[in-house]
């Protein structure tokens, strides 16, 4: 299910940039959110955290390990197949959402949430590359 709403959606953002990635189809979109779903990544071409890493990240490293850590979610997607998006998806979706304000007031790390830990612990297994690991998005 996950795969064709990806199709879907590299469909109606065909004229976005895309690259492969590990097998994976990444899009390259000017929303500030990135998802991934089945083999299909969308990620953002500016991410919002990287002003808050300036001097330590470039803009560059900032968006390859996001762009790790989307790819982890790839993976959970391979291994869950159709449970992927209520175990993962969902979950994932409100944590991005409704758990911004925790995340900014707490400076609570977006790999804190069991998903998103999961996604990053993959992306960077398979990948062998850093993803946003304990980074606070906020």
């Amino acid at each position: 299910m996950q795969t064709l709403l990806g199709l879907i959606m590299f469909m109606l953002h065909f004229k976005s940039r895309h690259f492969v990635y590990h097998g994976a189809i990444i899009t390259e979109w000017n929303t500030k959110s990135s998802i991934s779903l089945g083999l299909f990544v969308f990620v953002t071409s500016e991410p919002y955290f990287a002003k808050k890493y300036e001097g330590q990240l470039s803009v560059s490293e900032c968006s390859r390990r996001l762009l790790v850590h989307e790819y982890g979610h790839t993976i959970q997607s391979l291994i869950l197949g159709p449970l992927y998006l209520i175990m993962i998806g969902i979950p994932s979706t409100l944590w991005g959402f409704f758990g911004a304000k925790k995340r900014k007031d707490k400076q609570v790390a977006y790999g804190s949430f069991f998903t998103e830990g999961w996604a990053n612990s993959f992306g960077e297994w398979v990948t062998g590359e850093k993803s946003i690991g304990n980074m606070v998005l906020d």
